[in-house]
Parts: C-alpha cells; structure tokens; sequence
C-alpha cells in the first residue's frame, strides 16, 4: 500500500464548462478506519454526467459535494483494512465514495459487487452498478413501453441510452436513437440493432424524426432535454410517456432554457416523469438479473471506455458534455 493518497477535491462551483480550478488534485494522508469502516483502495471510478449536478449547488436530489470536500463519485474498490465484521479485507465493494486512491467506506455507502462470474469486475460495475438499472427502471417502470409501439432515444450512444435502446428492441419495439456523430449512429444501427439512428450534429432534427417516426412517438427517454426534447414533444401520440432520466444539453448553459412545445404535453395528455435511480435501490437485484439474462443471451451489449490513471479524471469528465465518449466512461486505478 502507497503512504499516499491522491485526493481531487472541489474548490469552486463551475459556471457554465467546467473549468481546471474548480477541482484540485494533491496528496494526503491515507485515512484510518473507525469503528463501523473500513478502507479501501480504489480501483474504478465511473464518470457520470450527475457529477456536475454534484459540483453545482443547485436544487438537487441530495446535497451537492460541500466545497473542499473530496469530489463524490460512483466508485469500486478493494476493503484494505476493515473495523467492520461483516467486510473483511479482500471484499470487492461498490457505491458512493470519493475521487481518491483511499477512502473510508460503510454499509450506508458501500456493499459488497459479489461473485461476478465470467463477467470482468470492471464490467459488471460498469453496466451493472448504476446504468443498467437505469435504463431498465426508466424504460420500463416509467416508459411503460408496449410491443408494436414507437420509442426514441437521446444520447442513444451514450452507457444509459445504448442499453434502454436495446432493452426497447427486447420489447418488441420500433427503436430510434440520436447520436452525435457517424460512427456513433452505425454503432447503435448496426451493432446494437436499433431500427433507426439520426445524427443530431448533421441532420435536421424534426425532419429525421418525421421519416423515422411515421407512426409518431409513443415513449421518449430523454437525456439531453434542449432542442431534442422540444423535437419529440411535437411529435408524441396521444397519451406518450417522456421518461427524463437527464438533462446534459443544460447542465452547462448559464441560463435556464424550457422547451418551446410546452402546449403538446396538455394537447396530448402525455405523461411527463423525472426518476433517478437511487429511487430503486430496494429493486436491484431484479434489474441485475433481467440484465445479466440478457448480456449472456447476447440481447444486449455493452461498450465500456475505461482510461487509465485518477490524474485524468476531470479532462476527461469533460468529454460527457462534449459527447467525445461512447458508452460507459470509467477511470482505471488498478485492475482487479
């Protein structure tokens, strides 16, 4: 064990881009744990685009990250020591921690990923911990999509849209995704089996939509909210369903933008629900589950960015809201 520990910690609240000094990066004591703790040596971090919401101090679904305090962030790491009888030293954890090589973890943050399988620890975290429950919950429990119907998809390329895509396609539905460059659109279309991919970069939204949507749209799952939300609202069919799992085109902008087709959500009684995940956290195992049926089916496939070293941790949080990522973004601090 180093007698380090890397610790990035927010200094100010971004405005607008995130920019280098609101997050600092320095060394620190390694913390010892108290009674009910235990440590951990981190070994994946996974870069989400709530991490900005995190940053900000604005109204949010739990408190923001005080300032000084060490970044929050989805992580998985190795118990090194425990003060704790139910974790022992060489337990694989996952949950809510820090971005640091060591911290301290409990059962109300952390709990044990279990036994894996043939699957890699980095990918059952990275598809299993957070975005496939994501999109299972928010296709399914708030979509409530049916055979035969219509669902498009923001941020289709993305690690939650690409799964809700696919879960869609399982469902017996007409999928459609919007992706921000060419090769994203031919890796949905082409690998993920989405029946209609559209580049929201080169292509006019509302008209791509109108061709790939003959029959209107019946469920949206949005991640972005912005011009692509407002597209969908004009095209929704009489009691469509909007599941809002994100709003990543406004996580950034310095003013608050709503969207110009307000009045379809009244014209055609359409259902309009926010969720977050953590909402679901007693179901778990049954998304986990249905999931990894599907992975081992090969009904669904995943595709995990991972890059090295916890130093590169804030470029390259940067590339969510640029869209440069694809799939699920995670850092690598040291392999299981």
């Amino acid at each position: 064990m180093s007698e380090t520990n890397h610790v990035w910690r927010l200094r100010k609240r971004p405005i607008g881009e995130i920019s280098n000094d609101v997050l600092s990066f320095a060394e620190e004591a390694i913390p010892e744990p108290n009674d009910g703790e235990f440590l951990i040596r981190l070994n994946y971090l996974s870069l989400d685009p709530t991490n900005r919401i995190w940053m900000s101090d604005m109204d949010q679904y739990m408190p923001p990250v005080e300032l000084d305090d060490p970044m929050r962030g989805l992580v998985c790491g190795t118990v090194l020591k425990s003060r704790h009888p139910d974790y022992n030293e060489g337990m694989i954890v996952s949950g809510l921690g820090s971005w640091s090589d060591y911290q301290l973890g409990s059962p109300a943050t952390m709990s044990p990923l279990g036994d894996t399988g043939p699957v890699a620890v980095v990918d059952a975290f990275s598809t299993l911990a957070l975005v496939g429950p994501t999109a299972y919950f928010g296709l399914l429990d708030v979509g409530q999509p049916k055979a035969g119907e219509t669902v498009v998809v923001s941020a289709a390329a993305g690690a939650v849209g690409s799964i809700v895509g696919q879960i869609a396609k399982i469902k017996g539905c007409h999928v459609v995704g919007l992706a921000g460059s060419d090769d994203k659109c031919a890796w949905i279309n082409d690998d993920l089996g989405f029946d209609k991919a559209i580049n929201y970069r080169t292509q006019n939204i509302t008209q791509a939509l109108v061709a790939a949507c003959p029959n209107g749209i019946d469920v949206y799952f949005d991640n972005v909210g912005g011009d692509i939300l407002d597209a969908c609202l004009k095209l929704m069919n009489l009691k469509g369903r909007i599941s809002t799992c994100g709003l990543i085109s406004q996580y950034n902008a310095t003013e608050a933008i709503g969207p110009a087709n307000y009045a379809m959500i009244l014209m055609q009684r359409l259902r309009v629900e926010g969720f977050i995940v953590l909402d679901y956290a007693e179901r778990y195992p049954e998304a986990i589950a249905a999931l990894s049926q599907w992975m081992a089916e090969g009904k669904i496939k995943v595709r995990t960015q991972v890059i090295d070293g916890l130093d590169n941790a804030l470029e390259t949080l940067k590339t969510l809201y640029t869209g440069e990522n694809t799939g699920k973004l995670i850092i690598r601090v040291e392999d299981i």
